[in-house]
């Protein structure tokens, strides 16, 4: 059974080979519209439930919409409504479902519930993003930064402000496929250790912005008040030497990217002439959220690797 809680998961070839086929299937599509199937329709008669305990609108749109493309159907359930929300445990609702549906997607909060998922489900399991790791965004930026013209093995990706899930996945990526991540976070914020570690030497953490961006090919952030949190005075303030903007990144490479999982808070994290500005590659990279999954979900079939 292939479950897809974390990029290691899969690994580095198949990565790589999931990546060639969302490039390839995407540009196979050029000029469709939305809603037509794949010519080869390759999981024609397969349903996709998707549980929600988090409120989403890319990871929520594009899995719906990369179900149907590959021939597909999805449940869309959100934990409120269903049996999940009123005490039912994990495991019996992985049963449950695996009885009705070909795979499942949780997007939740502890990333013990995906595992236990995982765990109970004879179905393939895929993490649409816990508060350890946000695999599905990555496999996304991964695709994003291909399509740019750069080569993953080598270049250098600088991290700006919290040290939270997508760092964790971005740094495991880096351990994968060959990378190098500086992330500049603010003490007190800094990812922890065990996710450092899961880069295998290629990731490190500082304390001064310009350090981090400093030749970088790749400047990412993300919101500083993920979803759930309390809009916190006291973190904005400490982020705020972490912003993104125009003179941090002139400090990158001339041809660096910016990229943001969204959504985001212009004025905050980064300021408009970044975002809305020439190396901002946001719209491709949410975009390439719907042609990544689809070649995870692939995987997950068997059909990939």
């Amino acid at each position: 059974m292939r479950h897809f809680l974390n990029l290691t998961d899969a690994g580095p070839d198949a990565i790589a080979a999931m990546l060639d086929d969302a490039l390839t299937r995407k540009q196979a599509r050029a000029g469709w519209p939305k809603g037509r199937a794949d010519a080869d329709a390759p999981l024609a008669g397969h349903v996709l439930a998707m549980i929600f305990e988090k409120n989403s609108t890319r990871t929520r749109v594009s899995f719906d919409m990369a179900i149907r493309q590959l021939g597909g159907q999805s449940i869309v359930m959100e934990a409120g409504q269903m049996q999940l929300g009123r005490g039912e445990t994990v495991a019996d609702t992985a049963r449950v479902l695996s009885g009705y549906v070909d795979a499942i997607m949780i997007r939740t909060d502890d990333h013990a519930k995906v595992e236990e998922m995982a765990h109970y489900a004879t179905v393939p399991v895929i993490n649409g993003l816990t508060d350890a790791s946000h695999p599905c965004q990555i496999m996304a930026d991964l695709l994003t930064i291909i399509e740019s013209g750069k080569a993953l093995p080598g270049m250098k990706v600088a991290w700006l402000g919290d040290g939270n899930n997508v760092l964790a996945s971005i740094v495991e990526a880096a351990g994968l496929m060959q990378f190098d991540v500086v992330a500049a976070c603010p003490q007190g914020f800094q990812p922890e250790e065990q996710a450092i570690v899961r880069g295998n030497g290629r990731a490190r953490v500082v304390s001064d912005p310009r350090e981090a961006v400093d030749g970088a090919d790749i400047v990412v952030t993300d919101t500083w008040i993920s979803m759930g949190q309390a809009h916190a005075d006291t973190k904005l303030h400490a982020m705020m030497p972490y912003q993104v903007d125009a003179a941090l990144m002139a400090t990158a490479k001339r041809d660096a990217k910016f990229l943001h999982c969204l959504p985001a808070h212009r004025g905050e994290e980064v300021t408009p002439e970044v975002i809305d500005g020439a190396q901002s590659l946001i719209w491709a990279e949410a975009e390439n959220r719907l042609h990544a999954q689809k070649s995870v979900l692939r995987w997950c079939f068997g059909q990939i690797g």
